[in-house]
């Protein structure tokens, strides 16, 4: 492995089925089928903005796994340490359409390959071959061994010098209580450099309703940059070099809200990288995460330059 990586991210990719017409999720009975997962939403944001992305995770030697390695090449991903075993199965979920709100998601992914990924699985020469490295909430609740090889990826890359982005992405269900949860996520996150929690989950992991509050909360932890993001308000940022509310783009109509704060996390990481200024990093995530929820599936909507640009432009 001799490719220089912009960013390095990890989870667990699972095949996606979404109803084509709204309605209760038992009586869907059509379905289109897609990729889903926080960190694949991301990677493919990435690499469509031009930036070159690894994935790392672990899928099962079934059709599922070989669906989801097909849709990361595609995306032109970095596949080159994703593992592959035939003692568990790839995860899967299913997804209902709705017309308002946020859509019902059933999830199959109890002991699936990714969640048997531990520290054994940590390459160190690939994780280093990255300038930054992306994390959600999700994968640490997976499992335990989950869990301990996000904290030593975290730890590993700073170590060496590269920045950490952290996205909450809370998943209640997968953690034994709210209080481990939110003792969870606060750990991960106090050791990351940028944290872009939504607005709710800020209020619950942090005890503040106001954004202002909930910044000073992890900039007191050591975090350099917190963003906080307001839904159709858009986003307020904090960093020792300053603070404000960015507004947000007006939406034509709300297909799929799911897979809008990966959006945003896109649009923030790459202005970064690009060394925009933090607000024009803030702006672009505001209008990834409106173009997404603009289309059906987690990352149908996620916009290369050209699209990108003319949104905002418009």
């Amino acid at each position: 492995m001799n490719k220089k990586l912009d960013v390095v991210t990890f989870g667990e990719p699972m095949a996606m089925f979404y109803a084509n017409d709204p309605g209760e999720l038992h009586k869907a009975l059509s379905f289109s089928k897609g990729m889903a997962g926080a960190e694949c939403n991301v990677s493919v944001g990435l690499s469509r903005l031009g930036h070159s992305v690894g994935l790392v995770t672990k899928l099962g030697e079934d059709n599922f796994g070989r669906f989801i390695t097909d849709t990361l090449n595609k995306e032109n991903i970095d596949t080159s340490n994703v593992k592959f075993t035939n003692e568990y199965r790839t995860g899967m979920l299913v997804k209902s359409k709705v017309l308002t709100g946020d859509p019902v998601v059933e999830y199959f992914r109890k002991n699936s390959a990714a969640s048997t990924i531990s520290l054994s699985d940590f390459d160190g020469d690939y994780f280093a071959s990255a300038k930054h490295m992306h994390v959600t909430g999700i994968f640490p609740a997976v499992s335990k061994t989950c869990h301990e090889f996000a904290l030593h990826a975290v730890d590993f890359m700073r170590s060496q010098g590269k920045t950490v982005s952290f996205d909450p992405n809370l998943r209640p269900s997968l953690w034994p209580d709210t209080d481990t949860m939110v003792k969870a996520i606060n750990d991960l996150a106090a050791r990351s450099n940028w944290v872009f929690p939504g607005i709710s989950e800020g209020k619950l992991l942090t005890g503040h309703d106001k954004p202002e509050d909930i910044a000073d909360f992890y900039l007191a932890r050591g975090v350099s940059l917190v963003v906080i993001k307001l839904g159709p308000d858009g986003a307020y940022f904090k960093s020792s070099d300053g603070e404000g509310y960015v507004p947000g783009f007006k939406v034509d109509e709300v297909v799929d809200t799911v897979g809008a704060g990966d959006g945003f996390a896109v649009g923030v990481i790459s202005g970064l990288l690009e060394q925009l200024p933090l607000q024009e990093a803030v702006r672009r995530g505001n209008a990834i995460g409106a173009i997404n929820v603009m289309s059906p599936g987690d990352m149908d909507g996620l916009p290369d330059r050209v699209k990108l640009q003319k949104f905002m432009e418009q």
